[in-house]
């Protein structure tokens, strides 16, 4: 029996995935740690559910494979085996009454090759003219960050922007390219965007040997080398994870536990947890806050001298969305669905954004059965968001009706909300970071962690966590814990 003195305690406010994950990586510290979720469940952004039989997650259904943080962590806690990959990830545009193939070689819908853009007849005749001018431009020159539809619409127009990129990123986002900052969505093309003299060469720098021509060459050694699948997620739904991650901490997680006040005491914090007429103060010696940007800020607003952190939190905005599950027989479908789905530009004027074809993308789910998965809502349409559970059904309905064919009622349909769920890296957001982390790291024994910082996608979050645990494991390292009663 270990009788040490506890390394100290480490309260975390949320168990979304990061808010668990960060108790998981603490879990061999020696501290003592509390996790705290205002709500009846934990799992935040992550959740799922049966529909029409079948497990179908209600939020992210997907995470990227070939960022490490996200596998690393499932086959950690035992998960491992669970993890399947898709069946296919070709997705569509639905456009002007058809549907229209992305272009094969792009990077996040900007066009890396303008023979694979002509080909998927997105874009007028006068759209595409005007696109091939990025190649006769002079070298772009930027000083600071922008917006996503004004760099890329000044290399290539206003279509690929309306077309192209603005649904690949509202469906990521929920947000808008007129406001979306260049260098946080897509910081891999800033970054070679300022080597290359045209933006289509700098895209093509970064697909230049992942397109089919280069996959599956033969190799010396053996058969054609398959490449990775981009995706993954759990036979059960990634919904499955948040309770094994909590499960395998050993942390003390406690639902519907709101931290109301926060403030410095003689330990290091005092959390004031539950309802007024009866609150509880926890005292801990190290403080994560696992929450979106708007509540972090309120929090830390309370404490003394960090007003920095708190004002450029409260300057990350958040988009809600809402997904509309519905299942159908096979047959209500006139032809056989094909690709993992499709995006709608906004500017087409409908209210879903995307669909995905769940027993399509993920051959485990199919059967008898067809299960897409409908996301509605942008950031500025928040109006749409406010009809009822039957309303927003029959929106995604009509549709898919009207894009598919499909034929009859659902056999099922399942509403989910996301309010105020995806926070929106506009113009500025990385130095809005980095004025958070600097105001953050004046406070001794404080960590903040999701999706609000370096990334929403779950692998992404997750590196946020292992930050956060190693930066309060370090804080714990250097003092002596009170005594507990």
């Amino acid at each position: 029996m270990n009788t040490a003195e506890p390394l100290g305690r480490v309260a975390i406010v949320g168990a979304g995935v990061a808010g668990l994950a960060a108790a998981y990586f603490l879990r061999d510290s020696g501290a003592d740690v509390v996790v705290l979720e205002a709500a009846a469940r934990i799992g935040g952004k992550l959740a799922v559910s049966d529909i029409a039989g079948i497990p179908v997650d209600a939020g992210a259904e997907a995470l990227l494979a070939r960022r490490p943080e996200g596998v690393e962590l499932i086959k950690a806690v035992g998960l491992g085996g669970d993890l399947v990959s898709p069946g296919t990830t070709t997705a569509g545009i639905w456009t002007r009454g058809q549907f229209r193939p992305l272009p094969r070689r792009h990077f996040m819908g900007v066009p890396a090759d303008f023979a694979d853009l002509e080909r998927s007849a997105i874009l007028s005749s006068g759209g595409l003219e005007r696109a091939r001018q990025d190649a006769l431009l002079p070298p772009a020159t930027r000083n600071g960050d922008v917006a996503v539809a004004e760099f890329v619409g000044d290399r290539f127009g206003s279509e690929v922007v309306d077309r192209i990129v603005d649904p690949l990123l509202g469906g990521v986002y929920a947000g808008r390219t007129d406001q979306l900052s260049f260098d946080a969505t897509i910081p891999a093309l800033s970054i070679a965007s300022r080597s290359h003299r045209s933006l289509a060469e700098a895209a093509l720098s970064l697909v230049a040997g992942s397109g089919p021509a280069r996959q599956g060459t033969a190799q010396a050694s053996g058969p054609p080398v398959q490449p990775a699948p981009v995706f993954t997620t759990l036979a059960a739904g990634l919904g499955t994870l948040p309770d094994v991650l909590a499960r395998t901490s050993g942390a003390d997680v406690r639902t519907r536990a709101t931290v109301r006040e926060l403030a410095r005491s003689a330990v290091g914090w005092r959390l004031t947890v539950g309802p007024a007429v009866a609150p509880e103060q926890i005292d801990a010696d190290a403080l994560i806050l696992a929450l979106p940007a708007r509540p972090a800020s309120r929090l830390i607003s309370q404490v003394a001298g960090a007003r920095d952190a708190a004002t450029a939190l409260a300057e990350i905005e958040y988009a809600s969305m809402a997904i509309v599950t519905l299942a159908y027989p096979a047959t209500a479908f006139p032809e056989p669905l094909t690709g993992s789905g499709y995006l709608v530009p906004a500017v087409d004027g409908h209210p879903v954004k995307a669909v995905t074809f769940s027993t399509v993308k993920w051959p485990h789910l199919g059967g008898d059965m067809h299960v897409v998965r409908c996301s509605i809502g942008r950031i500025g349409e928040e109006a749409v968001l406010q009809r009822d559970d039957a309303d927003l059904a029959a929106l995604a309905v009509a549709d898919l009706a009207t894009a598919t064919g499909v034929t009859g009622t659902p056999v099922a349909s399942r509403v989910t909300r996301w309010g105020g769920g995806l926070p929106q890296y506009t113009v500025g957001h990385l130095d809005r970071v980095d004025r958070i982390r600097v105001a953050v790291a004046a406070q001794p024994g404080l960590a903040v962690c999701g999706a609000a910082y370096d990334g929403i996608g779950i692998p992404a979050c997750i590196a946020s966590a292992r930050l956060a645990a190693d930066q309060v494991v370090a804080h714990l390292a250097t003092k002596v814990p009170a005594p507990r009663p």
